[in-house]
């Protein structure tokens, strides 16, 4: 058996994300991934963002309020939400990582999509980081593109798309067995192409998932990161789940999404997504030094 020395030296190597340039992401505590949608249709109409001056206006206030991660998209996945095709969608997401790039250039940025050429052309314009919604299941090419390019890969739960999702939320047993099933998988057929793949783990709460469901992997979530053992991103910004159930609409739910993120560092989170980057920065600051103290 390892000894206690190695095996810290075991669980810091697989919370670094190392990136391009030599650089490395150190995810042994918890950070902050601010969201960037270049998308006119996001579900929160507060992220959206015109042009490149208010992308680079938001970039910048959510790296100076504590943002480790600038994650990109330009393909809405909200429940419904229209198919974008691949050619439209780079002509979005190809011009903003350009201008991030540019003008935060030792920033870490992501590019949120599922279609492998879309993450390639990304990748070459400065993204670091593949944040895949699908886990590998939409493009049969993902996996042997991220393995080609060497670049952190974020593998989330979902069942079907964008548009037929909702349709999925049933499942047979228990809900973290699935999720447990599933990423060992696809981990799997990443690691036959890659064994040394660079991985974070997605839930994927509000993916296939009803308001319950997401309380469940919310409330499991320590299991998860027992098991798997890889960092977890954990997605719960104004989603659903948040304002629902309170009446609300999602313009109202920062309030909700800050509980539900306390909840979530406290099973074991690395990875926050919001997009509230200042409160989930100061939240991040006062749930370690609580369980510090």
């Amino acid at each position: 058996m390892l000894g206690e020395a190695a095996q810290d030296t075991l669980f810091q190597v697989r919370q670094t994300l190392r990136c391009a340039r030599g650089r490395m992401l150190d995810l042994s505590q918890p950070r902050v991934m601010g969201i960037l949608n270049v998308t006119p249709d996001s579900f929160f109409a507060g992220s959206r963002l015109p042009d490149e001056s208010a992308l680079l206006r938001q970039a910048e206030q959510m790296l100076q309020a504590g943002a480790a991660v600038l994650d990109v998209g330009g393909y809405s996945s909200r429940p419904g939400a229209d198919d974008v095709p691949a050619d439209e969608e780079l002509r979005r997401v190809v011009p903003a990582l350009e201008a991030l790039r540019r003008t935060f250039p030792e920033a870490f940025l992501s590019v949120d999509t599922f279609r492998a050429a879309v993450a390639e052309q990304a990748v070459q314009a400065g993204a670091d980081i593949v944040n895949d919604i699908s886990g590998g299941q939409l493009d049969e090419a993902m996996f042997a593109t991220v393995a080609r390019l060497r670049v952190p890969y974020i593998l989330m739960h979902m069942r079907g798309t964008p548009q037929t999702m909702t349709q999925h939320t049933t499942y047979e047993g228990d809900l973290l067995l699935e999720l447990t099933r599933f990423f060992r998988d696809q981990l799997t057929a990443l690691r036959a192409l890659w064994p040394d793949a660079c991985v974070v783990l997605d839930p994927g709460v509000g993916f296939a998932k009803t308001p319950q469901q997401g309380y469940e992997i919310i409330r499991r979530l320590s299991e998860l990161r027992t098991v798997l053992d890889l960092p977890l991103l954990v997605g719960l910004s104004r989603k659903t789940l948040v304002w629902k159930p309170l009446g609300l609409a999602p313009e109202a739910a920062l309030p909700g999404t800050i509980a539900l993120n306390t909840l979530a560092l406290l099973g074991g989170a690395r990875l926050l997504r919001v997009h509230d980057v200042a409160e989930a920065h100061q939240t991040v600051q006062l749930v370690q030094s609580v369980l510090s103290s």
